[in-house]
């Protein structure tokens, strides 16, 4: 009962006004006991003044009239009067029980309520110094009830906002860094040009053109990247046959792969279900890790690709025998721009954005993307899930 009352804001506001009533009501109980028999004395001393006035009258009119002192009707009058003096009595009593009653309530509704205000407040303020710009700004997360969980929310929302803040300025300086160097390169073979310090022949330009395709490349990753991870398109989803999709990339990249002297595997089984996806996506998907898988594979390597089914998944594996990824690397693979080799040429190592497309694509099917490695010179395996098409 007692973690009931704890972890709900409903049941502490029920509670906080029964315990008002209940404080008000003990506090009028212990007020009347103290102020009545202090007033009824008062009362009753007025009203035995009062019979004392009565009886001098009686005794006046016993000398005037030669009749007994005592007027008929004098018991009942006194009688009566003595009812009315408890009346009196009471109401100033209960008067001054409910004046008590009322400040103690008043008193412990005011703790209560700011008990539940303060942390709204405290909320309030902080969203406040969010919106400035400080976004290390956290609330206390104090008790279970839904005032805590709401502080809980708005302390992960600052985390979160945090964490957008911080990959957006670092986006801003990768997409600087990146598109610094092939703007260099091309400046300074034009200087070279220009000063007679490079010759005019197909060598140069042929430089400068691939330099300027890079840069376009890099372009357009980074507008497929912004499309993709703001979710502006549209996914044609249908049932698809896996395995002709595997075999269209691997046809598209076997010059590729033959010019560097890698061999391409495709080990796919004649039972693999269809499954529900977007055919031009997940080509997109599979290109991306295969030409992944050979850029860092070494000449006389393998790059095998596997499927096999689980439960109501298709599993697909691009696993290459190249250079591998040393443990504290793995949680950042599909970060935008992330090299496991910092000296590594953008050329050599690609743009560091097509693994996270392939990231943003699997999870829009409503699969699973991840990469294993043993380490260094241990190959790599990188793995994604969909659903199949029939959903058993």
């Amino acid at each position: 009962m007692i973690a009931y009352f704890r972890g709900h804001l409903g049941a502490k506001l029920f509670l906080s006004y029964l315990v008002v009533i209940l404080v008000g009501g003990v506090t009028l109980g212990i007020a009347t006991r103290f102020t009545t028999p202090t007033a009824f004395s008062r009362h009753l001393g007025m009203m035995e003044q009062m019979s004392a006035d009565d009886a001098m009258m009686g005794m006046m009119e016993e000398d005037t009239d030669n009749r007994p002192g005592l007027r008929r009707g004098q018991g009942s009058s006194y009688a009566s009067e003595l009812y009315a003096g408890f009346q009196d009595s009471f109401s100033e009593a209960l008067t001054w029980g409910a004046l008590a009653a009322g400040i103690v309530a008043l008193g412990v509704s005011l703790y209560l309520s700011q008990r539940v205000v303060r942390p709204l407040r405290r909320m309030m303020a902080a969203s406040q110094r969010i919106a400035a710009g400080n976004l290390d700004e956290r609330v206390p997360e104090n008790g279970t009830d839904e005032l805590g969980q709401l502080a809980g929310s708005f302390n992960r929302m600052a985390v979160q906002l945090q964490d957008v803040e911080s990959r957006r300025r670092q986006l801003i300086g990768d997409v600087a860094h990146e598109l610094r160097t092939p703007l260099t390169a091309i400046k300074g073979s034009m200087e070279g040009l220009i000063d007679g310090m490079l010759p005019a022949s197909k060598d140069t330009f042929e430089q400068l053109y691939q330099e300027a395709d890079r840069l376009n490349r890099l372009v357009d990753d980074l507008q497929e990247l912004s499309r993709v991870e703001a979710g502006a398109y549209k996914l044609q989803l249908h049932a698809v046959d896996l395995s002709s999709l595997v075999r269209i990339v691997s046809k598209r990249m076997t010059v590729s792969f033959n010019e560097k002297k890698v061999k391409l595997t495709v080990d796919l089984p004649p039972d693999l279900p269809a499954v529900q996806a977007d055919d031009d996506r997940i080509i997109q998907v599979l290109t991306n890790l295969i030409s992944n898988a050979l850029r860092y594979t070494p000449p006389g390597g393998e790059v095998t690709v596997v499927a096999c089914r689980q439960e109501n998944l298709v599993q697909t594996t691009v696993r290459d025998t190249g250079i591998g990824i040393l443990q504290e690397h793995l949680p950042h693979i599909f970060t935008r721009f992330y090299r496991v080799d910092k000296s590594r040429s953008r050329q050599a190592g690609g743009s560091g954005i097509g693994l996270t497309i392939a990231k943003h694509l699997v999870e829009s099917h409503g699969g699973r993307i991840w990469v294993e490695s043993e380490g260094h010179d241990r190959g790599s395996a990188f793995s994604f899930t969909l659903p199949t098409s029939d959903g058993t």
